[in-house]
């Protein structure tokens, strides 16, 4: 007796654990494998020597002597010693007066260059990464022309106003002026861009309903712009925290070369220093203890303007 076929019969039966295709291990695995050459770089060329200079730092080490551990003695003799403190006096001041320009000015021309009227706003968007993509050596060497006491450009501009000429890196204010122009040149460029990206993303309609209702180019600026740039801002103001108080390629320059940058130290940034007692002298421990300190003001200087730029932004 033949059996009777129902609509039921005729669907295919579900696959046994048996019979379901076994996952290989690899397919796994792989997306680990992806993600592992950042984590094994980050660790060789990132944790690694900062664990190391930490322990370092706990050592007087000499590399082609002895090592001896002297604990937080290196960490006192900072305390002491007015060399750190005018470097980190001078790393300071050349962060401030380098960073709060530079962002300002990138602010306001990518608010410019969001105009949909303006002319040939394409050319000037690329040309804002002209200065970024130039070498550090021709910058440098450009701006120790234009700043030339003998020769320069600016001082020759200070003569017709009839002021005398300025030795800019004999001083410690010129000095850091000069670089601080210097760093501001090459990166308010790449901040624009940023700024930018993120303007280009903030709808129109937004504008054209707060000019509605009376709000003008001021009032659209604090209450449309600022909020709308506030993640942007956050991340433009901790890098170039970060950056900035690892200041060490300009002032090298333009003190050919110098690590102490001038006689009296007058634009020495911690980098330098850093680099002066660790391979200059070969007081690897000393060096070390520079290092660590200059990364906990780092951490300290950014974490408190991610608190300050949050605030900013939210209340904006």
């Amino acid at each position: 007796m033949s059996a009777t076929l129902t609509p039921g019969s005729l669907r295919p039966a579900k696959p046994t654990t048996a019979t379901r295709p076994v996952e290989k291990r690899w397919e796994r695995l792989a997306p680990y494998g992806y993600v592992a050459p950042f984590y094994v770089l980050f660790l060789v060329f990132g944790l690694f020597p900062l664990l190391f200079t930490f322990y370092v730092a706990l050592f007087d080490w000499n590399p082609i002597g002895d090592k001896t551990f002297v604990g937080l003695q290196n960490f006192r003799a900072l305390g002491d010693d007015p060399r750190f403190w005018n470097a980190l006096r001078n790393t300071f001041s050349i962060w401030i007066i380098s960073t709060v320009p530079q962002l300002i000015i990138a602010l306001i021309l990518a608010q410019v260059l969001n105009n949909a009227f303006l002319r040939l706003a394409n050319f000037f968007r690329m040309a804002m990464l002209l200065p970024y993509i130039t070498s550090v050596a021709a910058t440098a060497i450009v701006f120790a022309q234009l700043f030339n006491r003998d020769y320069g450009l600016l001082n020759w501009f200070l003569e017709l106003l009839g002021f005398g000429h300025v030795d800019f890196m004999s001083s410690a204010v010129g000095s850091h002026v000069l670089i601080s122009a210097m760093v501001i040149w090459r990166w308010f460029g790449y901040n624009t861009l940023l700024y930018l990206a993120s303007l280009q993303a903030v709808p129109r309609d937004l504008y054209e309903a707060a000019a509605v209702d009376g709000a003008g180019p001021v009032k659209q600026f604090f209450h449309i712009t600022l909020p709308s740039l506030r993640p942007v801002i956050i991340f433009t103001v901790i890098m170039s925290t970060i950056g900035g108080l690892q200041i060490f390629t300009e002032p090298l320059l333009l003190s050919n070369g110098t690590l102490t940058c001038g006689t009296a130290r007058q634009c020495q940034t911690l980098s330098l220093f850093l680099f002066e007692q660790g391979f200059g002298s070969f007081k690897f421990g000393y060096g070390s203890a520079v290092g660590v300190a200059l990364f906990a003001i780092i951490v300290v200087v950014a974490f408190i303007n991610f608190l300050l730029s949050s605030r900013l932004g939210k209340k904006g």
